[in-house]
């Protein structure tokens, strides 16, 4: 699945498509154009959409102007008369935002969240600097997006109402693991006691573990969840929902995804051990 999130426009090309570069060089997509992407209708349904995409950007103190401006363009109506439509000039984060606050229940709407969730995180280096790198280097990149993210998502839970965090957490691997805890996953893995799963898994299913974990802490503030129960149902249907769309795209499911030979923190302390050596030969 790792190329399959690489290259996500191989496997739901119509995203990639309709996309646009500036004279600078910038992406943006046309806010009509996703519309029909994303199945809609009717404008007005769509631009419902657009507006709470809009909201979400103010209230994460981010300029909207930067990542929805808006345009009028002139269309030519059935009668041949010319009117001017509004329409919107969306980066890829609008468009991330847009997805989140689509109708989840949709698979276009699924495909696209999970689309511009990773394209989006991607941002922070370029595709081909990611594509460059070794499968160790991309497990290690992924691990530090999941550790901020958990960071994140414990804050949003705890807001929600959580306490028992363990629980919380477990939620979410059964949802994403077909019933698997944390401890279940660590013994199919054979890992030692409390080490960590998340250290032990390779770029791809820290890839989709990363999606649980935006999506769940998105979710859980676009709800406005404000009980324990009720955060770990969604924690839960997050997962079970990520599973699905694996399983329809034809992916591999993350139980069934090999663990890697050596664990992060092996990798982080070969990388220690050769940096003294190097030192002292220097």
């Amino acid at each position: 699945m790792n190329e399959e999130i690489i290259k996500i426009k191989d496997a739901n090309p119509t995203f990639e498509n309709i996309k646009h570069i500036d004279e600078y060089g910038n992406e943006y997509w046309w806010a009509r154009e996703l519309m029909k992407a994303l199945e809609y209708s009717k404008w007005e349904n769509f631009h419902k959409t657009i507006k709470k995409a809009i909201l979400s950007c103010k209230n994460s103190k981010i300029n909207v102007y930067d990542h929805f401006p808006d345009v009028r363009k002139p269309i030519v109506g059935g009668n041949g008369n010319v009117q001017n439509v509004i329409d919107y000039k969306l980066s890829r984060y609008a468009c991330y935002l847009i997805a989140q606050n689509g109708d989840s229940r949709k698979e276009v709407i699924a495909l696209a969240q999970t689309y511009f969730a990773v394209q989006t995180r991607k941002q922070e280096i370029s595709e081909l600097e990611y594509s460059k790198l070794t499968e160790d280097e991309k497990r290690l990149y992924q691990r530090n997006l999941t550790r901020r993210g958990n960071y994140s998502l414990n804050i949003a839970a705890k807001n929600a109402g959580v306490k028992n965090f363990d629980q919380f957490h477990n939620a979410g691997y059964r949802g994403l693991y077909n019933g698997e805890t944390a401890d279940d996953i660590a013994k199919r893995k054979g890992l030692r006691y409390r080490e960590d799963i998340l250290d032990n898994m390779g770029s791809e299913e820290l890839a989709v573990n990363l999606f649980r974990i935006t999506q769940t802490e998105s979710k859980l503030k676009r709800d406005d969840v404000k009980t324990e129960t009720k955060a770990n149902k969604t924690h839960y249907e997050v997962g079970n929902k990520i599973r699905n769309t694996i399983k329809e795209l034809g992916g591999t499911m993350p139980e069934d995804l090999p663990t890697p030979k050596k664990s992060l923190k092996e990798l982080e302390k070969e990388k220690k051990n050769k940096l003294i050596q190097d030192i002292k030969i220097i």
